[in-house]
């Protein structure tokens, strides 16, 4: 049996993790996924640059049977036809027996895709409201849930925040992003922030009263502090943030429960999608509706508007 060189395999790996640069979690799994696969098809005597599609169907099997979640498998899935269209190579991903074969697999474990919660304005108003401000961590952690929130921020865009990101002026404040999860090559994105009429619930007032603690013109913005209320040099990481975010709002909650309640909340009071995308930065509507929290059937109901 013929096989591809193994230099070109490495470079595929290679490739699969420079593609992806800039989602650090992302090049992990994929890299990680491409890599099991080799060494699977390397055990069975398989080619696995260019797959055939019984390898694929064979490996993606053994991970069902093995208990794997759907989006585990999918994921594992994405990685080789990512590694295949790096190599300029077709990917058996896309053959029909594949698809119907992943399609069988997600319906027998009638599974769905575990999407953060929403919480409700009223409730995350009543959250900001009872945080103790009286503390450098309560300062901290109400700028950042606040920040979270009305820039409908991902925890690994609040965890590279730096003071030089932000602009302060009498509209409010603009964020610049360098790099996000749908901008990996580091086009500049921004994100604008306004006032609130209540200063308790304001994030720009929340988070200058935080910068007025770090008293500094540079560096990160989110950092830890020890028990004594000491700050630290430490940048806050992705986990703690999804940590404080369970802390404040519920265990049913998580960091990213921030973005997917200003998308829910924005177009319950009525915003287009192209305003919605222009703070979220996804590129297409299909990601807002999916993004939209609404376990309420009474929500957003047109029902409501029959004039009868």
């Amino acid at each position: 049996m013929s096989q591809v060189p193994a230099h070109l395999i490495e470079s595929s790996t290679r490739y699969v993790e420079s593609g992806l640069r800039g989602a650090a979690n992302t090049i992990r799994a994929y890299a990680g996924d491409w890599q099991r696969f080799t060494a699977w098809c390397a055990l069975h005597q398989l080619v696995s640059l260019p797959a055939p599609v019984e390898a694929l169907a064979g490996f993606l099997t053994e991970l069902a049977d093995a208990g794997k979640k759907v989006a585990t498998i999918q994921r594992h899935a994405a990685a080789i036809a990512k590694a295949h269209e790096l190599a300029g190579l077709d990917s058996p991903t896309a053959d029909k027996k594949v698809k119907v074969l992943l399609k069988g697999i997600a319906r027998e474990k009638k599974t769905r895709i575990k999407q953060a919660a929403a919480f409700t304005l009223a409730s995350f108003k009543r959250t900001i409201r009872a945080i103790d401000v009286t503390t450098p961590t309560g300062l901290r952690n109400r700028a950042l849930l606040l920040l979270g929130f009305t820039g409908a921020f991902r925890r690994s865009e609040l965890e590279a925040l730096n003071i030089e990101d932000l602009v302060f002026d009498e509209e409010g404040l603009v964020v610049s992003l360098d790099k996000s999860k749908t901008n990996q090559l580091g086009q500049a994105e921004e994100k604008a922030i306004f006032y609130s009429p209540d200063p308790a619930l304001c994030p720009i007032r929340s988070l200058q009263a935080w910068l007025r603690v770090l008293d500094r013109e540079t560096g990160c913005v989110f950092v830890s502090l020890r028990k004594n209320q000491h700050l630290t040099t430490r940048r806050m990481t992705t986990k703690y943030i999804n940590l404080i975010a369970q802390q404040y709002l519920g265990p049913q909650y998580t960091a990213h429960s921030l973005r997917a309640s200003f998308v829910t909340v924005s177009k319950l009071n009525g915003a287009d999608d192209s305003k919605v995308m222009n703070q979220t930065k996804h590129k297409t509507s299909a990601m807002i509706r999916r993004y939209t929290r609404l376990d309420n059937v009474r929500q957003h109901n047109s029902a409501k508007e029959l004039g009868l």
